[in-house]
């Protein structure tokens, strides 16, 4: 049975001093403390690196998402996801992963969930506190036996350099300096982004027409190594105008559709979409 362990590997996002916990907070060799929420998320984003009041997705947002994912929509994503963190990784050695843009922390929950190995060190951050405040929610009683949740951002990641075995991006924004920093040589960034079709059908309803697709021109970062890339490529089906509004409220589409693009969305009482994505793996050179 997995034992996920306490994460220890937290950066002070002042200094980058190493982190202590001491139960109700977080404290820095310099002084600096952050209190660790009801919830049990501790808030490591400092008021100067924020670009708004309330950056990120909103509580509306976040809660289409966790009705959406937990309905088992992606679970195929989840499941790939999960497979690409373990492969190639001795059975009997612990991993430390971090997802850079967790939200509500599905995919770390699977990942949690779904494999036995002896130790699994998680970190779930999200520069939305609606997004880590749900994903702090959905987990389990004992906080030391949970993944750990900040609220920061992946421009000045709180974590201490060459900790990690593994960095996750799923439908994010990487920073691939940061991520390089984290990981230990011969760990990796596993990131996920959406393919050419994904979602087509939703978006053949909201917009006018489609935009011609862009040749993929991914090109390896500094600092990695071209991996795995996998193809995941499914049919969802949604019921109702409930999940139909849930998919488009998660979605970037959301603000980028017109007035008239929405209300045909609103409309509909059900879809079949096209899920199409790509995931990516990097490995982290050894410098």
């Amino acid at each position: 049975m997995t034992k996920v362990a306490p994460f220890q590997a937290l950066a002070c996002p002042l200094d980058g001093d190493p982190l202590s916990n001491r139960g109700a907070s977080w404290v820095c060799p310099r002084g600096h403390s952050f209190d660790v929420a009801r919830q049990g998320y501790v808030h490591l984003l400092p008021v100067q690196n924020k670009r708004s009041l309330d950056p990120g997705d909103s509580r509306a947002m976040v809660l289409a998402r966790q009705r959406f994912l937990n309905a088992g929509h992606y679970q195929p994503i989840a499941d790939a996801l999960s497979n690409a963190v373990v492969a190639g990784a001795p059975a009997d050695h612990p991993l430390s992963c971090l997802d850079a843009g967790c939200g509500e922390g599905y995919y770390l929950r699977q990942l949690a969930d779904g494999f036995s190995r002896p130790e699994l060190s998680l970190l779930g951050l999200d520069i939305s506190k609606w997004a880590v405040q749900a994903a702090a929610r959905q987990s389990g009683p004992d906080r030391n036996e949970r993944p750990a949740w900040v609220v920061g951002s992946n421009a000045n990641l709180p974590v201490l350099t060459g900790t990690l075995d593994r960095v996750l991006c799923v439908f994010g924004f990487p920073v691939y300096p940061e991520f390089a920093r984290l990981l230990r040589p011969g760990g990796q960034l596993i990131q996920v982004d959406a393919g050419p079709d994904h979602l087509r059908e939703l978006r053949e309803i909201i917009y006018p027409e489609l935009k011609p697709e862009r040749p993929d021109s991914r090109i390896t970062p500094a600092g990695f190594i071209a991996g795995n890339q996998e193809e995941i490529r499914f049919t969802c089906s949604l019921t109702g105008a409930g999940q139909v509004a849930d998919l488009l409220a998660m979605t970037p589409h959301l603000y980028r559709a017109s007035a008239e693009g929405r209300a045909r969305a609103a409309a509909l009482n059900g879809l079949t979409v096209t899920v199409d994505v790509r995931l990516q793996c990097f490995g982290r050179t050894h410098d």
